[in-house]
Protein backbone atom coordinates (compact mmCIF):
# COMPACT_ATOMS: atom_id res chain seq x y z
CA UNK A 1 0.00 0.00 0.00
CA UNK A 2 1.18 3.36 -1.18
CA UNK A 3 2.28 6.13 1.53
CA UNK A 4 1.91 9.47 1.21
CA UNK A 5 3.82 12.34 2.31
CA UNK A 6 0.93 15.03 3.39
CA UNK A 7 1.66 18.87 2.80
CA UNK A 8 0.19 20.61 5.56
CA UNK A 9 -1.52 23.31 3.45
CA UNK A 10 -3.42 20.20 2.36
CA UNK A 11 -3.36 17.94 5.49
CA UNK A 12 -7.37 17.97 5.24
CA UNK A 13 -7.91 17.46 1.60
CA UNK A 14 -9.75 14.93 -0.04
CA UNK A 15 -7.92 11.87 -0.84
CA UNK A 16 -8.69 11.10 -4.24
CA UNK A 17 -8.52 8.12 -6.05
CA UNK A 18 -8.20 8.15 -10.03
CA UNK A 19 -8.95 4.84 -12.19
CA UNK A 20 -7.04 4.84 -15.73
CA UNK A 21 -4.34 6.88 -16.89
CA UNK A 22 -5.66 7.91 -20.19
CA UNK A 23 -5.87 11.54 -21.25
CA UNK A 24 -9.30 11.73 -19.15
CA UNK A 25 -7.95 10.53 -16.03
CA UNK A 26 -4.53 12.20 -16.41
CA UNK A 27 -6.86 15.24 -16.71
CA UNK A 28 -8.95 14.78 -13.67
CA UNK A 29 -5.76 13.51 -11.45
CA UNK A 30 -3.62 17.00 -12.83
CA UNK A 31 -6.79 19.50 -11.79
CA UNK A 32 -7.26 17.41 -8.62
CA UNK A 33 -3.92 17.46 -7.38
CA UNK A 34 -3.98 21.67 -8.92
CA UNK A 35 -6.57 22.25 -6.22
CA UNK A 36 -5.21 20.86 -3.60
CA UNK A 37 -6.05 17.50 -3.21
CA UNK A 38 -4.33 14.19 -2.52
CA UNK A 39 -4.65 12.23 -5.54
CA UNK A 40 -3.33 8.38 -6.56
CA UNK A 41 -3.62 7.16 -10.16
CA UNK A 42 -4.13 3.42 -10.80
CA UNK A 43 -3.06 2.09 -13.82
CA UNK A 44 -1.22 -0.95 -14.96
CA UNK A 45 -0.90 0.17 -18.38
CA UNK A 46 -1.25 3.37 -19.41
CA UNK A 47 0.06 2.69 -23.29
CA UNK A 48 -3.03 0.71 -23.44
CA UNK A 49 -5.09 4.14 -23.59
CA UNK A 50 -7.15 4.77 -26.64
CA UNK A 51 -5.95 8.62 -26.50
CA UNK A 52 -2.59 7.10 -27.00
CA UNK A 53 -3.05 6.87 -30.26
CA UNK A 54 -5.83 9.51 -31.05
CA UNK A 55 -5.68 12.01 -33.55
CA UNK A 56 -6.23 15.14 -31.84
CA UNK A 57 -8.70 16.62 -33.06
CA UNK A 58 -11.34 18.98 -30.82
CA UNK A 59 -13.35 19.26 -33.41
CA UNK A 60 -17.47 19.41 -31.47
CA UNK A 61 -18.68 21.13 -34.07
CA UNK A 62 -17.26 18.48 -36.98
CA UNK A 63 -18.34 15.60 -34.95
CA UNK A 64 -22.32 17.24 -35.07
CA UNK A 65 -25.07 15.09 -36.08
CA UNK A 66 -29.05 16.20 -35.93
CA UNK A 67 -30.34 14.77 -33.01
CA UNK A 68 -27.24 14.74 -30.52
CA UNK A 69 -27.52 18.26 -29.63
CA UNK A 70 -26.35 17.61 -25.75
CA UNK A 71 -23.23 15.85 -27.74
CA UNK A 72 -22.49 19.16 -29.10
CA UNK A 73 -23.27 21.13 -26.40
CA UNK A 74 -20.84 19.36 -23.58
CA UNK A 75 -18.44 18.87 -26.60
CA UNK A 76 -18.30 23.07 -27.09
CA UNK A 77 -18.10 23.90 -23.44
CA UNK A 78 -15.27 22.02 -23.16
CA UNK A 79 -14.04 23.66 -26.36
CA UNK A 80 -14.08 26.81 -25.22
CA UNK A 81 -12.10 25.64 -21.87
CA UNK A 82 -9.29 24.10 -23.93
CA UNK A 83 -7.39 27.33 -24.76
CA UNK A 84 -6.99 28.09 -21.08
CA UNK A 85 -6.29 24.35 -20.50
CA UNK A 86 -3.66 24.20 -22.87
CA UNK A 87 -2.59 27.44 -21.74
CA UNK A 88 -1.98 26.49 -17.85
CA UNK A 89 0.09 23.46 -18.91
CA UNK A 90 2.57 25.71 -21.18
CA UNK A 91 3.08 27.70 -18.19
CA UNK A 92 4.11 24.79 -16.28
CA UNK A 93 6.75 24.04 -19.01
CA UNK A 94 4.95 21.61 -20.78
CA UNK A 95 3.31 22.22 -24.25
CA UNK A 96 0.52 20.35 -25.78
CA UNK A 97 0.93 21.86 -29.04
CA UNK A 98 -2.63 23.44 -29.06
CA UNK A 99 -3.41 23.93 -32.82
CA UNK A 100 -5.71 26.54 -34.53
CA UNK A 101 -6.04 25.86 -37.85
CA UNK A 102 -9.20 24.10 -37.92
CA UNK A 103 -10.60 21.80 -40.32
CA UNK A 104 -11.25 21.26 -43.79
CA UNK A 105 -13.77 18.63 -44.68
CA UNK A 106 -13.61 16.98 -48.09
CA UNK A 107 -16.38 15.60 -50.28
CA UNK A 108 -15.06 13.12 -52.52
CA UNK A 109 -17.91 12.13 -54.39
CA UNK A 110 -21.96 13.67 -55.15
CA UNK A 111 -23.28 11.63 -52.43
CA UNK A 112 -20.42 13.00 -49.74
CA UNK A 113 -21.10 16.30 -50.48
CA UNK A 114 -24.86 15.81 -50.24
CA UNK A 115 -24.12 14.75 -46.15
CA UNK A 116 -21.90 17.76 -45.37
CA UNK A 117 -24.36 19.75 -47.34
CA UNK A 118 -26.96 18.21 -45.12
CA UNK A 119 -24.41 19.33 -42.04
CA UNK A 120 -23.64 22.25 -42.83
CA UNK A 121 -27.07 23.23 -42.78
CA UNK A 122 -28.26 21.72 -39.43
CA UNK A 123 -24.96 23.98 -37.94
CA UNK A 124 -25.98 26.86 -39.50
CA UNK A 125 -29.88 26.40 -37.94
CA UNK A 126 -28.01 26.46 -34.66
CA UNK A 127 -25.85 29.45 -35.01
CA UNK A 128 -22.34 27.46 -35.58
CA UNK A 129 -19.71 28.67 -37.81
CA UNK A 130 -19.19 26.14 -41.05
CA UNK A 131 -19.07 27.34 -44.72
CA UNK A 132 -19.83 24.54 -47.67
CA UNK A 133 -17.10 25.72 -50.59
CA UNK A 134 -16.24 24.27 -54.07
CA UNK A 135 -13.30 22.57 -54.75
CA UNK A 136 -11.24 25.47 -56.27
CA UNK A 137 -11.57 27.26 -53.26
CA UNK A 138 -11.13 24.33 -51.34
CA UNK A 139 -8.05 23.71 -52.68
CA UNK A 140 -6.92 27.22 -51.97
CA UNK A 141 -6.65 25.89 -48.24
CA UNK A 142 -5.14 22.87 -49.19
CA UNK A 143 -3.44 22.71 -52.60
CA UNK A 144 -2.59 19.20 -52.29
CA UNK A 145 -6.61 17.64 -52.42
CA UNK A 146 -6.93 15.45 -55.09
CA UNK A 147 -8.60 16.63 -58.42
CA UNK A 148 -11.65 14.60 -57.44
CA UNK A 149 -12.36 16.08 -54.42
CA UNK A 150 -15.93 17.87 -55.29
CA UNK A 151 -15.98 20.47 -52.47
CA UNK A 152 -15.74 20.52 -48.79
CA UNK A 153 -17.17 22.26 -45.52
CA UNK A 154 -14.19 24.87 -44.00
CA UNK A 155 -14.83 24.72 -40.03
CA UNK A 156 -12.43 27.25 -38.49
CA UNK A 157 -13.26 27.14 -35.00
CA UNK A 158 -12.07 23.98 -34.56
CA UNK A 159 -8.94 23.10 -32.57
CA UNK A 160 -6.33 20.10 -32.66
CA UNK A 161 -3.64 19.17 -30.51
CA UNK A 162 -0.63 16.54 -30.16
CA UNK A 163 -1.99 13.95 -28.22
CA UNK A 164 1.53 12.51 -27.27
CA UNK A 165 2.53 15.90 -26.07
CA UNK A 166 -0.66 16.57 -24.37
CA UNK A 167 -0.12 12.95 -22.26
CA UNK A 168 3.06 13.78 -20.95
CA UNK A 169 2.18 16.97 -20.48
CA UNK A 170 -0.82 15.92 -18.12
CA UNK A 171 1.69 13.03 -16.93
CA UNK A 172 4.15 15.29 -15.75
CA UNK A 173 2.08 18.45 -14.19
CA UNK A 174 0.56 16.20 -11.60
CA UNK A 175 3.50 14.59 -10.70
CA UNK A 176 5.22 17.34 -9.96
CA UNK A 177 2.53 18.83 -7.26
CA UNK A 178 2.74 15.43 -6.04
CA UNK A 179 -0.01 13.04 -7.46
CA UNK A 180 1.33 9.48 -6.93
CA UNK A 181 0.96 6.47 -9.82
CA UNK A 182 0.27 2.66 -8.71
CA UNK A 183 0.71 0.53 -11.16
CA UNK A 184 -1.87 -1.76 -10.35
CA UNK A 185 -5.26 -3.19 -12.13
CA UNK A 186 -7.69 -2.08 -10.66
CA UNK A 187 -10.32 -5.27 -9.60
CA UNK A 188 -13.08 -3.26 -8.01
CA UNK A 189 -14.45 -0.44 -6.77
CA UNK A 190 -16.83 0.60 -3.93
CA UNK A 191 -17.47 3.69 -1.71
CA UNK A 192 -14.32 4.55 0.10
CA UNK A 193 -12.14 1.32 -0.74
CA UNK A 194 -10.19 0.77 -4.35
CA UNK A 195 -9.42 -3.01 -4.79
CA UNK A 196 -6.50 -3.88 -6.65
CA UNK A 197 -4.68 -7.62 -6.82
CA UNK A 198 -2.42 -6.60 -4.14
CA UNK A 199 -4.58 -4.83 -1.87
CA UNK A 200 -6.99 -2.34 -1.12
CA UNK A 201 -6.63 1.19 -0.80
CA UNK A 202 -8.63 3.74 1.27
CA UNK A 203 -9.94 6.80 -0.70
CA UNK A 204 -12.10 9.59 0.27
CA UNK A 205 -13.53 9.76 -3.54
CA UNK A 206 -12.78 7.52 -6.76
CA UNK A 207 -13.06 8.28 -9.64
CA UNK A 208 -13.46 5.70 -12.66
CA UNK A 209 -12.21 6.68 -15.46
CA UNK A 210 -10.55 3.34 -17.49
CA UNK A 211 -12.08 3.93 -20.77
CA UNK A 212 -13.26 0.65 -22.38
CA UNK A 213 -12.03 -1.08 -19.15
CA UNK A 214 -14.53 0.84 -16.89
CA UNK A 215 -17.20 -1.63 -17.32
CA UNK A 216 -16.29 -4.10 -15.38
CA UNK A 217 -15.99 -1.46 -12.64
CA UNK A 218 -18.98 0.04 -12.91
CA UNK A 219 -21.69 -2.90 -11.96
CA UNK A 220 -25.22 -0.31 -12.17
CA UNK A 221 -24.07 1.16 -15.60
CA UNK A 222 -20.88 -0.37 -16.73
CA UNK A 223 -23.19 -2.45 -19.29
CA UNK A 224 -23.77 1.13 -21.33
CA UNK A 225 -20.34 1.33 -21.99
CA UNK A 226 -18.59 -1.51 -25.01
CA UNK A 227 -15.26 -1.16 -26.60
CA UNK A 228 -14.93 -0.08 -30.34
CA UNK A 229 -11.63 -0.88 -32.17
CA UNK A 230 -9.69 2.14 -34.07
CA UNK A 231 -6.51 1.40 -35.92
CA UNK A 232 -4.95 4.53 -36.97
CA UNK A 233 -1.63 5.14 -38.83
CA UNK A 234 1.51 7.52 -38.45
CA UNK A 235 2.97 8.68 -42.01
CA UNK A 236 5.90 11.07 -42.35
CA UNK A 237 6.81 13.08 -45.21
CA UNK A 238 9.85 13.18 -47.11
CA UNK A 239 12.77 15.94 -48.70
CA UNK A 240 11.16 14.59 -51.87
CA UNK A 241 7.13 14.57 -51.14
CA UNK A 242 4.82 17.63 -50.78
CA UNK A 243 4.42 18.60 -47.06
CA UNK A 244 1.36 17.35 -44.94
CA UNK A 245 -2.10 19.48 -44.57
CA UNK A 246 -1.84 22.44 -42.50
CA UNK A 247 -4.63 22.00 -40.56
CA UNK A 248 -6.64 19.12 -40.22
CA UNK A 249 -8.21 17.40 -43.13
CA UNK A 250 -11.66 15.24 -43.23
CA UNK A 251 -13.00 13.68 -45.31
CA UNK A 252 -16.07 11.71 -46.99
CA UNK A 253 -14.76 8.72 -49.34
CA UNK A 254 -17.96 7.07 -50.75
CA UNK A 255 -19.11 6.68 -47.08
CA UNK A 256 -16.05 6.10 -45.16
CA UNK A 257 -14.73 8.77 -42.74
CA UNK A 258 -10.75 9.26 -42.84
CA UNK A 259 -8.52 12.14 -41.34
CA UNK A 260 -5.49 13.19 -41.84
CA UNK A 261 -3.63 15.35 -38.92
CA UNK A 262 -0.28 16.90 -38.93
CA UNK A 263 1.78 16.74 -35.99
CA UNK A 264 3.18 20.00 -34.36
CA UNK A 265 2.79 23.49 -35.17
CA UNK A 266 4.75 26.14 -36.90
CA UNK A 267 8.71 25.37 -36.43
CA UNK A 268 7.86 22.43 -34.28
CA UNK A 269 5.97 20.95 -36.98
CA UNK A 270 7.68 17.75 -37.60
CA UNK A 271 6.78 16.33 -40.99
CA UNK A 272 4.48 13.75 -39.20
CA UNK A 273 1.06 13.20 -40.10
CA UNK A 274 -1.50 10.90 -38.17
CA UNK A 275 -4.05 9.05 -40.33
CA UNK A 276 -7.09 7.39 -38.85
CA UNK A 277 -9.13 5.94 -38.03
CA UNK A 278 -11.31 2.94 -38.55
CA UNK A 279 -14.17 1.62 -36.04
CA UNK A 280 -15.51 -1.18 -35.39
CA UNK A 281 -16.58 -3.79 -32.52
CA UNK A 282 -13.93 -6.23 -31.95
CA UNK A 283 -14.27 -6.98 -28.09
CA UNK A 284 -10.83 -5.97 -26.53
CA UNK A 285 -8.99 -6.92 -29.43
CA UNK A 286 -6.12 -4.36 -30.51
CA UNK A 287 -4.78 -6.29 -33.53
CA UNK A 288 -3.66 -3.99 -36.36
CA UNK A 289 -5.29 -5.80 -39.40
CA UNK A 290 -4.38 -5.79 -42.65
CA UNK A 291 -7.78 -4.96 -43.84
CA UNK A 292 -7.59 -2.07 -41.61
CA UNK A 293 -4.25 -0.61 -42.73
CA UNK A 294 -5.01 -0.82 -46.44
CA UNK A 295 -8.65 1.00 -45.98
CA UNK A 296 -7.29 4.14 -44.67
CA UNK A 297 -4.24 4.30 -46.87
CA UNK A 298 -6.61 3.85 -49.16
CA UNK A 299 -9.21 6.78 -48.44
CA UNK A 300 -6.39 8.74 -47.47
CA UNK A 301 -4.70 8.48 -50.83
CA UNK A 302 -7.94 8.91 -52.60
CA UNK A 303 -8.12 12.52 -51.26
CA UNK A 304 -4.74 13.52 -50.41
CA UNK A 305 -2.43 11.66 -52.98
CA UNK A 306 1.04 13.06 -52.26
CA UNK A 307 0.44 10.63 -49.11
CA UNK A 308 1.56 7.92 -51.19
CA UNK A 309 5.08 8.81 -50.91
CA UNK A 310 5.34 9.37 -47.53
CA UNK A 311 7.17 6.85 -45.24
CA UNK A 312 5.34 4.63 -43.35
CA UNK A 313 6.28 4.54 -39.56
CA UNK A 314 3.98 3.54 -37.10
CA UNK A 315 0.80 1.70 -37.33
CA UNK A 316 -1.26 1.19 -33.87
CA UNK A 317 -5.13 0.21 -32.64
CA UNK A 318 -6.63 1.26 -29.72
CA UNK A 319 -10.44 0.83 -27.79
CA UNK A 320 -12.88 3.65 -27.41
CA UNK A 321 -15.17 3.77 -24.83
CA UNK A 322 -18.36 4.19 -26.51
CA UNK A 323 -21.92 4.70 -25.35
CA UNK A 324 -25.10 4.25 -26.94
CA UNK A 325 -26.31 7.84 -27.10
CA UNK A 326 -22.08 9.09 -27.92
CA UNK A 327 -22.57 10.82 -24.63
CA UNK A 328 -20.31 10.04 -21.84
CA UNK A 329 -20.96 8.89 -18.18
CA UNK A 330 -20.02 12.15 -15.86
CA UNK A 331 -21.75 12.33 -12.04
CA UNK A 332 -21.79 9.95 -9.08
CA UNK A 333 -22.72 6.38 -8.93
CA UNK A 334 -22.68 5.29 -5.54
CA UNK A 335 -20.87 7.76 -2.58
CA UNK A 336 -17.84 9.42 -3.18
CA UNK A 337 -17.53 6.85 -6.43
CA UNK A 338 -17.93 8.92 -9.77
CA UNK A 339 -18.17 7.98 -13.39
CA UNK A 340 -15.42 9.40 -15.97
CA UNK A 341 -16.02 7.30 -18.43
CA UNK A 342 -17.51 6.41 -21.83
CA UNK A 343 -15.73 9.32 -23.93
CA UNK A 344 -16.68 7.45 -27.24
CA UNK A 345 -14.31 9.60 -30.00
CA UNK A 346 -14.46 12.52 -27.43
CA UNK A 347 -11.81 11.89 -24.96
CA UNK A 348 -9.30 14.51 -26.02
CA UNK A 349 -11.85 17.44 -26.50
CA UNK A 350 -13.87 16.02 -23.30
CA UNK A 351 -10.85 16.24 -21.27
CA UNK A 352 -10.86 19.92 -19.61
CA UNK A 353 -14.63 19.44 -19.16
CA UNK A 354 -14.35 16.29 -17.88
CA UNK A 355 -11.64 17.55 -14.84
CA UNK A 356 -13.44 20.42 -14.25
CA UNK A 357 -16.49 18.55 -13.21
CA UNK A 358 -14.79 16.42 -10.70
CA UNK A 359 -13.36 19.23 -9.16
CA UNK A 360 -16.43 20.83 -8.48
CA UNK A 361 -18.01 17.44 -7.43
CA UNK A 362 -15.28 17.19 -4.53
CA UNK A 363 -16.10 20.77 -3.86
CA UNK A 364 -19.30 20.27 -3.50
CA UNK A 365 -19.96 22.62 -6.12
CA UNK A 366 -22.11 22.14 -9.50
CA UNK A 367 -20.54 21.31 -12.47
CA UNK A 368 -20.11 23.38 -15.52
CA UNK A 369 -23.30 23.83 -18.27
CA UNK A 370 -23.53 20.79 -20.31
CA UNK A 371 -22.57 17.82 -17.76
CA UNK A 372 -26.03 17.32 -16.08
CA UNK A 373 -27.14 15.71 -19.29
CA UNK A 374 -24.03 12.99 -19.33
CA UNK A 375 -25.25 12.57 -16.16
CA UNK A 376 -25.54 7.89 -15.46
CA UNK A 377 -28.55 7.77 -13.71
CA UNK A 378 -30.07 7.84 -17.32
CA UNK A 379 -28.87 4.76 -18.06
CA UNK A 380 -29.80 3.01 -15.14
CA UNK A 381 -33.48 2.03 -16.51
CA UNK A 382 -31.80 0.61 -19.81
CA UNK A 383 -29.21 -1.67 -17.82
CA UNK A 384 -31.16 -3.38 -14.61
Amino acid sequence: MSEFAVPASVAGATEVAVVGGGVVGLAVAWRAVSAGHRVTLFDPAPERAASRVAGGMLAPVTEAWPGEEDVLELGEESLRRWPAFAGELTACGHDPALSTSGTVVAAFDRADAETLHTLAGYLHELGREATYVPARQLRRIEPGLAGAVTGGLVVPGDLAVDTRRLLAALHDGAASRGAVTVPEEVVAVEPGVVRTARGEYPAGAIVVAAGAWSRSLLPDVGAHIRPLKGEVLRLRSRRTTLPPPSGTLRAMVEGEPVYLVPRGRGESADGDLVVGATQYEAGFDTAVTARGVRRLLDAAERVFPGIAEYELVETAAGLRAGSADNLPLLGEVADGVYAATGHHRGGLLLAPVTADAVVAWLAGGEPPPGVAAAHPDRVKERVS
